[in-house]
């Protein structure tokens, strides 16, 4: 293997390192964990500075919170991955932050859940700030005509190494009597992978280029960050209004989705009593169920277009929150739920960003897609308030599902009426027989 593929499969295993975060603390084990931590309290609430909070609200506003601090640091520190020598170092810092946190997951019981809230919303932040240089170094390793092909091993990197580290924690609760036990060990668990994957590809194997680019004579990280964030959707809003709706619509919805990734562990174990190693089960199931959902939606946008098929995916997600409300009552239903979810999942996300890409003027992706980037996550916010807002007021998961339906049919509305063919030529790009 030459010194450049080492480089590029050091940085595609970073995904594959934290990847184990995402899936097996973010997607399915802490928020139930923590949940059932405050269920079991006095009163089955937890008391914060005299304010309760619901068990399932808790989670939610958690996430929320770590999602609202990415939406400062992140524009600063994508300034700083573009203008300073330290991105390695950086990536480095916070990916072992985040690791670490996690890891001290395990010591999170009865009596220190406000701690376990604490050390979520670090490594949390910490993990969204290492993307941040992780995908810097994608044009540093990669020539424009290989990013595509390296991108995507990232991604696969990433599926595996997650679901593989699902499949152990699995197989530990599966195994293990002491339930409660089993998931501390597998959330460390989840920051050991994290950790040691990172100290033994990306960290060894990435390197530090020497070429930087100034800041502007008189700017600072922070108003110059800012300042080009503002910039690119000033001219966006001018010139490509079109995109901007379109762009407008899918950080609506997309928090919609977001959201009910993140509280439907929540709910199953809440309303339907679901064990938590069935719930590793569904989501690994979820991973690979997605996969044959982006192949399937993408062949029916092959015969009506990607918009049409975008907003089919959208009202599945709506039917998707109505079903969970009115009809899911045993565990075992979770199965059959989930196996559509995922068929949903697939396509949405991978759809929705290539509408996008044929509506970028030439020459301006990496800042339209950063702005996009930004964008998504300064909304991913709204949608656990809402959820954990309802929940407060009506004391049920099950409730609070219903308005989140009202993401996807926003997002419906307003991506329904916008030209999509106007919007890529605008952009001066070749509009394609189907969009």
């Amino acid at each position: 293997m030459n010194t450049k593929q080492r480089e590029i499969t050091g940085w595609a295993m970073y995904d594959w390192a934290n990847s184990a975060f995402s899936a097996t603390v973010v997607t399915v084990l802490l928020g139930p964990y923590l949940a059932g931590l405050i269920s079991a309290q006095p009163g089955g609430v937890l008391v914060v500075g005299g304010f309760a909070i619901e068990a399932e609200a808790f989670y939610p506003f958690c996430v929320s919170i770590s999602v609202v601090l990415q939406v400062f640091f992140l524009p600063i520190l994508g300034t700083l991955a573009d203008h300073t020598h330290l991105k390695k170092r950086l990536m480095m810092l916070f990916a072992y932050t985040g690791a670490v946190t996690t890891i001290l997951l395990f010591f999170v019981q009865s009596g220190s859940i406000l701690l376990g809230g604490l050390l979520f919303i670090i490594a949390n932040l910490s993990f969204g700030a290492a993307i941040v240089f992780y995908n810097a170094f994608l044009p540093d390793i990669a020539n424009p005509d290989q990013q595509d092909t390296v991108s995507s091993k990232g991604f696969a990197y990433g599926y595996v190494g997650g679901g593989l580290m699902l499949a152990l924690n699995m197989a530990m609760l599966w195994m293990m009597t002491d339930k409660a036990l089993a998931v501390r060990i597998s959330l460390a668990a989840a920051g050991l992978w994290w950790l040691v994957f990172t100290w033994l590809y990306p960290q060894r194997r990435l390197v530090q280029r020497t070429m930087a680019v100034s800041l502007p004579e008189g700017a600072n990280y922070l108003t110059y960050s800012f300042k080009t964030f503002l910039a690119t959707l000033k001219t966006m809003a001018r010139k490509y209004p079109l995109t901007l709706r379109y762009l407008i619509a899918y950080l609506i919805y997309n928090d919609g989705i977001q959201t009910v990734n993140t509280v439907a562990t929540i709910f199953a174990v809440a309303e339907l009593g679901v064990e938590p190693e069935m719930l590793v089960g569904v989501v690994l199931m979820v991973q690979f169920v997605a996969a044959l959902g982006a192949v399937l939606f993408n062949r029916l946008a092959g015969r009506i277009g990607a918009k049409y098929t975008v907003i089919i995916t959208l009202a599945g997600w709506a039917g998707l929150l109505v079903w969970a409300f009115a009809w899911m009552h045993t565990s075992s239903q979770i199965w059959l739920w989930a196996f559509v979810e995922a068929l949903v999942l697939g396509s949405s996300q991978a759809l929705s960003r290539s509408i996008f890409a044929k509506m970028i003027p030439a020459n301006q992706e990496s800042a339209y897609f950063s702005l996009y980037e930004i964008s998504e996550r300064g909304t991913s916010w709204i949608g656990p308030v809402v959820f954990g807002l309802a929940v407060q007021m009506t004391g049920s998961s099950r409730a609070a599902l219903l308005p989140l339906i009202a993401f996807f049919i926003i997002g419906i509305a307003i991506l329904l009426p916008t030209n999509l063919r106007q919007a890529i030529r605008d952009a001066g790009n070749e509009v394609p027989a189907r969009v």
